[in-house]
């Protein structure tokens, strides 16, 4: 293979074949290289778009980021359904072959422990949310003949009432939010807690209240989906959100190439 080597992931040898017509970053097809009884799936990508000074001008431009994440996360997503991978960080590149081998070769023992206690496990990604717009701010307003002034004493007095009502909705979301975390974490193998995602940046509804990801064996995410449609009826006011069935990206970061780089 000529040009650069991006290198998506690190998994064990499998026997299904992944989608005929896959493509990866670039347009290139996902190929296997094998070191050592390990894998790293990887496609060619070219040096003028990948080398190290244009490949940091690249990640600044919002849609060329875009594009490549998503064709990244095809690839990770079509691994997931024939195997357990180990996904690395978007934009690990390596000169060829012989910098993803010497990479494999540093990271061996850490990439097999990873593996060993990943097999056979997917991550699902729990949302909650606090529905804080009370209901009547949601429904049009309805016309009268005849406005009357509202005195400043009234006002004062609706926006108290409003404002209560969110705190009582974000106290309610709150309280329910650690519960099912609770529950999850208990029936998941392990789980992490992210930061509460910014309303302004996400543009989901209602104000996030827990961003967790959990780590569950994959003959057991129907059991552990029907734990979360449970928990929704229970749940008036707040909105519940489940993704996946993911690669464990939450539970392999610390082994994630640290910074997008052209290697050896």
């Amino acid at each position: 293979m000529t040009g650069l080597r991006y290198v998506y992931a690190v998994c064990r040898p499998f026997r299904s074949a992944l989608q005929a017509q896959l493509s990866g970053v670039a347009g290139a097809p996902p190929k296997q290289l094998t070191h050592h009884g390990l894998i790293a799936v990887v496609s060619t990508v070219p040096e003028v778009d990948f080398a190290e000074e244009p490949l940091r001008a690249h990640l600044e431009d919002l849609d060329w980021l875009t594009a490549t994440a998503r064709a990244h996360q095809t690839v990770i997503d079509a691994l997931t359904v024939v195997t357990t991978p180990l996904p690395l960080r978007l934009a690990t590149v390596f000169r060829d072959d012989s910098g993803v081998r010497t990479m494999m070769e540093a990271r061996e023992e850490d990439f097999r422990r990873v593996l060993d206690r990943l097999e056979g496990r997917v991550e699902w990604g729990v949302k909650v949310y606090a529905e804080t717009q009370p209901a009547e701010a949601a429904k049009p307003a309805e016309p009268r003949p005849e406005a009357k002034a509202v005195s400043g004493r009234d006002y004062l007095r609706r926006r108290r009432m409003q404002t209560q009502a969110r705190e009582d909705v974000w106290h309610r979301a709150t309280e329910f939010a650690g519960r099912l975390h609770e529950t999850l974490s208990s029936f998941a193998e392990d789980s992490r807690m992210h930061a509460p995602q910014n309303s302004a940046l996400s543009r989901a509804p209602g104000q996030n209240v827990l961003n967790a990801a959990y780590l569950v064996p994959r003959a057991d995410s129907e059991e552990f989906v029907e734990l979360v449609d449970r928990a929704k009826d229970d749940a008036p006011g707040i909105r519940v959100e489940l993704t996946g069935p993911w690669a464990a990206y939450s539970f392999t970061g610390e082994f994630a190439v640290e910074e997008p780089e052209v290697g050896p």
